[in-house]
């Protein structure tokens, strides 16, 4: 469980240009050959969190746990299961907010610019190691949970379109709101479908 120790706004968060370049150093935790953890230490926040490959799957949730590498909580592990699955040699898991929170409404009530700014950086570096991005809506009706992650929800989109990136979904979508499913009751053998983001941010 990771609740909150303040709103992100108190802290000095670390830019992810700066946070990847450590990332890329050697570790004594965790094989950095296998694992992208951006920041590489545990934190009130996280940017990314996957495994390397030449084809990896951007799954978007909506905001960190207590995941880290070779220690994934049971969202993760149907993260990988999926990607693996539906043919990804590795998975990137990305999240709309990055502030750790086990219980979304534990999030902080107001929207810190300079984490969301830094969190697309970390979004347009994920969408670059591929020339086709693949991109899983993963966040789930708790989207609805913060007035601010619509917006924020909108500003992934815009990006992903300027690297034409391909949006999916893996089972039902809402009934209300037509939000895309939550990882973590899919079925192992799920299969991801075509999502129009776009269309779905405008009912947002």
């Amino acid at each position: 469980m990771h609740i909150p120790s303040a709103d992100t706004a108190t802290l000095t968060i670390l830019p992810f240009a700066q946070a990847l370049d450590a990332a890329m150093e050697p570790s004594a935790d965790y094989d950095v050959t296998r694992w992208l953890y951006v920041p590489n230490t545990y934190a009130d926040y996280r940017y990314l969190l996957g495994t390397r490959g030449m084809r990896p799957l951007i799954c978007v949730g909506v905001n960190p746990s207590t995941a880290a590498p070779d220690h994934l909580d049971n969202t993760l592990k149907s993260v990988e299961r999926i990607a693996l699955g539906n043919g990804f040699d590795s998975f990137l898991m990305f999240n709309v907010y990055a502030q750790r929170a086990t219980r979304p409404n534990d999030m902080e009530r107001t929207c810190n610019q300079v984490l969301h700014r830094e969190n697309l950086q970390a979004f347009d570096y994920a969408l670059s190691l591929s020339p086709r991005p693949a991109v899983w809506a993963a966040w789930g009706a708790i989207i609805t949970r913060r007035d601010y992650l619509a917006a924020c929800v909108r500003d992934l989109v815009g990006l992903a379109a300027e690297h034409h990136a391909c949006w999916y979904t893996a089972g039902t979508r809402s009934k209300q709101g037509g939000h895309p499913h939550h990882p973590l009751y899919l079925r192992k053998d799920s299969r991801l479908e075509p999502f129009d983001a776009e269309q779905y941010c405008a009912g947002l």
